[in-house]
């Protein structure tokens, strides 16, 4: 697809975006980076208090659950790995659509290669962020990136798949 190659310039700008604020964000202390304050200022009620009290799982070693971390650390928790497993979708999405042109013929490779990519830069954040200062490197942190960047990936090869197979099958119609 000619138009993608034509976007190819702006599909790596937006992986350089992602990075840059991935980056920032993981020099930053947890102290810097919480929503705590913001939650018990703005959630009154705790809200789902009774739903959420009858969750309880483990993550990277530790019992997350609102018994062991109270109600706002424990929507804290949702909150931020969803901001991980999502801001790696969209790098996975970037860098699916930035390496298209480059892989347009191996349906393997379109997924493979920008899911390692961003398995790679999700290990690299985490490394930067054991840097820095309150702030601890998680391995599944790394996995869950990487689930994301992966989702990401398969997504607009699947919609990439059955854009160009309605394309080719409308100019096949337009040729008759």
């Amino acid at each position: 697809m000619e138009k993608l190659k034509k976007l190819e310039k702006w599909f790596w700008g937006g992986v350089v975006l992602i990075e840059l604020i991935l980056f920032y964000s993981s020099s930053m202390t947890y102290k810097q980076q919480t929503s705590v304050p913001f939650l018990e200022k703005y959630v009154h009620g705790k809200p789902f208090r009774n739903g959420l009290s009858k969750i309880s799982f483990n993550y990277g070693g530790k019992e997350q659950s609102i018994a062991n971390d109270g109600y706002y650390h424990f929507v804290e928790f949702f909150i931020r790995k969803g901001a991980h497993f999502g801001t790696y979708l969209i790098l996975g999405v970037f860098l699916c659509l930035a390496l298209y042109t480059y892989f347009k013929r191996n349906h393997f490779l379109q997924i493979f290669v920008p899911w390692m990519m961003t398995t790679g830069l999700a290990a690299f954040d985490e490394f930067h962020q054991g840097l820095t200062g309150g702030r601890t490197p998680s391995v599944t942190d790394v996995i869950l990136d990487s689930a994301g960047g992966l989702t990401g990936a398969v997504i607009v090869a699947i919609v990439l798949y059955f854009v160009i197979w309605r394309h080719r099958k409308s100019a096949k119609v337009s040729q008759v």
